[in-house]
């Protein structure tokens, strides 16, 4: 709390007389105990840190492949998205043709897909003069969608004309 010190001597003296023969009062110190808002400040501090809810940063784990890793998988069990730099989509599942196909067709087919068939290997390609954006969101997709089976890589020459041809 505040206090205020006085000094008493004991001695009653007369009020100094100062300019104009006006009397002048002795200042005296006031000295504020500033213990009480400190201990405020840190209960508070405490209070928050207590319950502040932490959430750990929105990240995807990617597992990368060995540098010389081969895998033969079966042609029917993979679903290749073609993402161009136009950012049109388009789907070839299995040995079927290639299709146009759009963000909102996209899930419901991958969807059915991994319904008919449990082992089916999404492989999402991207032209190398795409924007980052469409990658992001299709891995957004593919996760929400609860497609954990996917691997994204770079258009080859021979897919970007395979895409001129279906177009």
């Amino acid at each position: 709390m505040a206090d205020v010190p006085t000094a008493d001597s004991g001695k009653n003296k007369l009020p100094a007389k100062g300019v104009l023969g006006k009397s002048t009062k002795k200042r005296l110190g006031v000295r504020v105990d500033m213990t009480p808002m400190v201990d405020v400040a840190f209960l508070l501090l405490i209070f928050f840190m207590v319950t502040t809810v932490f959430r750990r940063p929105l990240a995807m784990e990617v597992n990368l492949p060995e540098p010389d890793a081969k895998v033969e998988v079966p042609e029917s069990n993979v679903v290749s998205i073609y993402v161009d730099k136009d950012e049109s989509m388009f789907v070839k599942a299995g040995k079927a043709g290639i299709e146009p196909i759009t963000w909102q067709d996209l899930r419901p087919n991958l969807e059915a897909a991994e319904a008919e068939n449990p082992d089916t290997i999404f492989l999402v390609k991207i032209h190398r003069q795409a924007r980052y954006e469409p990658m992001v969101d299709m891995m957004d997709m593919l996760e929400d969608a609860g497609l954990d089976r996917f691997s994204m890589v770079p258009m080859k020459d021979r897919d970007i004309q395979a895409l001129e041809s279906a177009r």
